[in-house]
């Protein structure tokens, strides 16, 4: 499937994605240590937010697609050298709104977990 969204998005801060199905997104990101907000290796979580963010676009893939909210929980730390994988389901339409899970992963260990509300605008939201 082609990418149809977010076409500027940068692999290095925001993920590569590894699946890209209706509906559904997969994309991985290894935390750098430009990332670390401290000397232990901790990754700001603003970077695991950023790649459930964008999976969750890629999730709806339209090329007008905005986040509206958020409702997410950070269950564990990320430290520099660890891959997050983000997979993000649209689980229900309504007009132009979309619900998608979000759900990012360090191996088994979830570090992120809920659900995004997102639209579909009639036009840029520079335009509007």
């Amino acid at each position: 499937m082609e990418i149809n969204t977010h076409e500027r998005a940068d692999s290095r801060l925001l993920g590569t994605p590894v699946l890209l199905e209706k509906s559904t997104a997969v994309v991985e990101l290894t935390a750098t240590e430009e990332m670390a907000v401290d000397d232990r290796g901790l990754v700001h979580g603003g970077f695991t937010f950023g790649l459930a963010d964008y999976a969750a676009m890629l999730a709806i893939n339209d090329p007008l697609v905005v986040l509206g909210s958020a409702d997410v929980k950070f269950t564990a730390p990320v430290k520099v050298g660890e891959r997050m994988t983000a997979t993000c389901v649209v689980e229900a339409v309504d007009g132009r709104r979309r619900d998608v899970s979000v759900e990012v992963s360090v191996g088994d260990r979830v570090v992120l977990k809920g659900t995004m509300k997102c639209y579909v605008l009639q036009r840029h939201v520079f335009d509007q």
